[in-house]
């Protein structure tokens, strides 16, 4: 068995904590100069450890073993949240280099082959899971192009200032991979309130969005009886509160909804809003509860509109997520790790948040384990997790990693027919 070194594995998470830091949290925004130079100090660690490791031509950084033979592929991203939290992503990357380095120190794990990425914008400075989607072959030229970050600056500019515009890209390599490990925190309060330590990920959940728009009549607030208004702002607002009594009735074990985006037109005291806009997103396991979901707010924003006195229209925007399961088989070695090194102390569970991992499984069989989150936060400075759960979460991963690795060059011993 693989031994991960819990001091070297910290150690490390530490120091990448230092490219970006802000108090507890990190600003380590995709292909940012201090994102690139955090890039740059992967791949050094990732050589050291043994690797062959580069930083592609759209910024993703990829490590790859040269132990011969099927290789497991282990990643996540190493981009923040504009105020994100030190171990989103950038701990699953982490353990991906501990691990390599855990596996060539045994000379029972030195002939299995484990390759690490950290995959660029899976937070969507620019456009999301841009990486990941262009390891697995996805066309992402237009959206580069056509993608900007919050100050208007294009991926494609910002790839061509960190001088990465002419390096080649990482691709799947074709038969290498027997599967994908995503380790991750929960970022999510379940394995704490249920005093596990550990969650094997079952299915990452689909994601729909609304854009929601309500055109009334823009007027003066002191001189504009109630009855005549056509407030668009009262109409949203009204609606707002539908959609949480409607979707309560609706929902499933996993189903969540945010309206998280509001923008009132014009936006001042004295004038009634003349156009409201809002996006509704919701998210489940169960892509026939999204449809219904679905279903269910348009029929509300049809009842809405024939109402009136404000018109009500919705757009399903574009890049639906639909959601994905991680193999099963790939699930039982993870239980089987965390029962070993933390019996009776995990679950299987579903992510509430979209990975990487929901891109890569589109091409190679993948799976997900899970650490708590203090509190559950997340995408915040607050976020955090305990040492000891750090430590153990990445020798699950590890014991994980050799165990499925043994089992597929098991299975690619053929018994002889004489």
């Amino acid at each position: 068995m693989p031994n991960i070194n819990p001091d070297r594995l910290l150690s490390d998470l530490r120091e990448l904590r230092q490219f970006g830091a802000c108090g507890n949290g990190v600003v380590r925004q995709s292909l940012s100069p201090i994102d690139i130079v955090s890039r740059r100090w992967l791949v050094q660690k990732l050589k050291e450890a043994g690797l062959e490791a580069s930083i592609d031509g759209i910024g993703t950084v990829f490590g790859r073993s040269r132990a011969s033979g099927k290789a497991l592929l282990i990643g996540s991203h190493t981009d923040t949240q504009p105020t994100g939290g030190w171990l989103d992503g950038a701990m699953g990357v982490i353990y991906g280099l501990e691990i390599a380095r855990a596996f060539g120190e045994s000379p029972q794990t030195r002939s299995l082959a484990v390759d690490v990425a950290s995959w660029i914008d899976e937070e969507g400075t620019f456009a999301s899971f841009v990486g990941s989607r262009s390891f697995v072959g996805e066309d992402v030229d237009s959206l580069i192009e056509q993608a900007r970050d919050k100050d208007g600056q294009s991926m494609r500019d910002a790839i061509r200032a960190a001088g990465l515009e002419n390096e080649p890209r990482a691709r799947i390599e074709q038969g290498r991979y027997v599967a994908y490990l995503e380790p991750h925190i929960e970022q999510g309060g379940v394995l704490e309130a249920s005093r596990k330590r550990i969650g094997v990920v079952t299915t990452i959940v689909g994601i729909r969005e609304l854009e929601i728009v309500f055109s009334g009549q823009q007027n003066h607030a002191g001189t504009t009886p109630m009855k005549i208004r056509k407030d668009a702002a009262a109409a949203l607002f009204a609606f707002a509160c539908q959609i949480n009594s409607e979707f309560a009735r609706l929902t499933g074990p996993q189903t969540v909804w945010t309206i998280g985006q509001v923008e009132l037109h014009p936006g001042a005291p004295s004038i009634v809003p003349g156009r409201a806009e809002m996006i509704l997103q919701f998210r489940d396991s169960n892509a026939a509860k999204l449809d219904e979901l679905q279903a269910r707010a348009l029929a509300l924003v049809d009842a809405a509109d024939a109402a009136g006195p404000v018109r009500v229209t919705a757009t399903a925007l574009k890049d639906a997520v639909a959601p994905t399961v991680m193999n099963a088989g790939l699930q039982k070695h993870i239980a089987a790790a965390a029962e070993r090194h933390a019996p009776g102390a995990w679950i299987s569970m579903p992510s509430g948040a979209g990975h990487d991992a929901q891109v890569i499984a589109t091409r190679i069989p993948s799976c997900m384990v899970f650490v708590p989150s203090i509190a559950g936060i997340s995408h915040d400075f607050a976020e955090d997790t305990s040492e000891d759960d750090i430590a153990l979460g990445c020798q699950v991963a590890a014991s994980a990693a050799e165990s499925i690795l043994r089992a597929a060059r098991s299975s690619e011993v053929k018994p002889s027919r004489f």
